[in-house]
C-alpha cells in the first residue's frame, strides 16, 4: 500500500531546531491533520514534504520513491497555501488552468477540466468570473479546484479555512472532508484548530516544539492523550493533581477514587501526576454524598447546546458540561457535590 511515510526529519534554522527528530507513517487515502500551536513545526513540515524547504537531516519516502532532491513541479503534489495565492488578473477558469497550461495540456482538454472540478467544488457557471468577484468561501473552493487539476497523488492545505467566518469555516470543513472521501487522496491539512481536526481527520497528529507528541485517530487522542498537553489541546479537559495510591486508585482532593490500572500506568505508585477528566464526565449534584467532593458553584454558561458549570474544589477549578434536558438546578454561589466517571479518566506524568 502507498504511504507517505518520514524518518529522523530535522531542520535547522541557525541554532533554531524547527523540526527535532520527526518520523510518521501515513497510509494511503487518509485525512490528516497537523495539530499543534503557532510554532510548533507543522507548516515547516508541510513545506518539507512539499518540497519547499529542504530538511537538514532525514528523508520523506512516497510510494517507496525518495523524494528528496526532487523539485517541486516533479513531486505530483496539490497545494493550497494559507494566502490562496490565486492570480486577480486572470478569470476563475486561467487560475485553475494554469498549473494545467504550464504542463502543455491543450486548451480543450483545459477547459474540459475546468468545467469537471467547478462541478466538482461546486461552482459550475463561474468561469469569466475575477477573483474580486468571489466571495472567500468561492475563492477557496477555486485554490481547491487549482490544486486538484494535475489530479494529485498527495494534496496539502496549509490553514486553508482560517480567513473564514466560524459559520463558514465549519461548512467548508464538511465540504473539504467529503471531497476528501469521494476522491480517495492522500491529504495533508495544517491547523490549529482542534475542532476542525475533529471534523475532518483520520488521523490527528499533535505537535509541539518541533515534535510529534502523539499521532492517532481523533477519538483516540481525546479518550487517551499521551500526555496533559495533548489532553488539553484537543478538546476542553480538566486538569487536576493527583498521586496514585495503589494499582486501581489514586488520590485527588485528598479522596481516593478508582482507576482502571491501564488509565494510570503513566505514573507509578507513589508518584505526582495529572489527571485529565472530560467535563463531560464531571457530575454535579445537589447533595454532597459521602464520597463526593465538595465545591462551589463559581460560573455559569448556557450555550444553547450545552451548559457549562465551573464549580471550585479547594484551590482548583472543575468544569462540569451537561446537555439542557439534564442540565443540574444549581445557581452560582451553591454548595454542591461532585463525582468523577473515573473509568474514562486518564493520568499522566506532571
Amino acid at each position: 500500500m502507498t504511504s507517505l511515510r518520514g524518518e529522523g526529519l530535522f531542520k535547522n534554522y541557525g541554532s533554531v531546531v524547527a523540526i527535532d527528530d520527526v518520523r510518521f507513517d501515513f497510509p494511503e487515502g487518509k485525512f490528516v491533520c497537523l495539530l499543534g500551536p503557532s510554532g510548533c513545526g507543522k507548516t515547516t513540515l508541510l513545506r518539507i514534504i512539499a518540497g519547499l524547504e529542504v530538511p537538514t537531516a532525514g528523508r520523506i519516502m512516497f510510494d517507496n520513491v525518495e523524494l528528496s532532491g526532487l523539485p517541486v513541479h516533479n513531486r505530483n503534489i496539490g497545494m493550497v497555501f494559507q494566502s490562496l495565492a490565486l492570480f486577480p488578473h486572470l478569470t476563475v477558469a486561467e487560475n485553475i488552468a494554469y498549473p494545467l497550461r504550464i504542463r502543455g495540456i491543450d486548451r480543450t482538454d483545459r477547459n474540459i477540466r475546468v468545467d469537471e472540478l467547478l462541478e466538482l467544488v461546486k461552482l459550475p457557471g463561474v468561469q469569466e468570473r475575477r477573483i474580486h468577484q468571489l466571495s472567500g468561501g468561492q475563492r477557496q473552493r477555486v485554490a481547491i479546484a487549482r490544486a486538484l487539476a494535475i489530479e494529485p497523488a498527495l494534496f496539502l492545505l496549509d490553514e486553508p479555512l482560517s480567513a473564514l467566518d466560524t459559520l463558514l469555516r465549519e461548512q467548508m470543513q464538511v465540504e473539504l472532508r467529503l471531497l476528501q472521501q469521494r476522491l480517495g487522496i492522500t491529504t495533508i491539512v495544517v491547523t490549529h484548530d482542534q475542532r476542525e481536526a475533529m471534523t475532518m481527520a483520520d488521523l490527528v497528529v499533535v505537535m509541539d516544539r518541533g515534535r510529534i507528541l502523539q499521532s492517532a485517530p481523533p477519538v483516540e487522542i481525546y479518550r487517551n492523550p499521551v500526555n496533559s498537553f495533548v489532553a488539553s489541546f484537543i478538546g476542553t479537559t480538566n486538569l487536576l493533581s493527583c498521586r496514585r495510591v495503589s494499582d486501581n486508585a489514586v488520590e485527588v482532593f485528598g479522596n481516593s477514587i478508582v482507576i482502571p490500572n491501564e488509565r494510570a500506568s503513566a505514573i507509578s505508585v507513589g508518584t505526582e501526576g495529572t489527571l485529565n477528566i472530560r467535563p463531560e464526565d464531571v457530575v454535579l449534584k445537589h447533595n454532597v454524598g459521602d464520597d463526593d467532593f465538595k465545591g462551589i458553584v463559581e460560573f455559569i454558561r448556557d450555550l444553547g447546546a450545552s451548559i457549562e458549570i465551573s464549580v471550585r474544589v479547594q484551590e482548583q477549578t472543575v468544569l462540569s458540561v451537561s446537555t439542557p434536558k439534564n442540565r443540574p438546578q444549581v445557581e452560582i454561589g451553591q454548595s454542591v457535590g461532585i463525582s468523577f466517571h473515573s473509568s474514562r479518566a486518564v493520568v499522566t506524568a506532571q
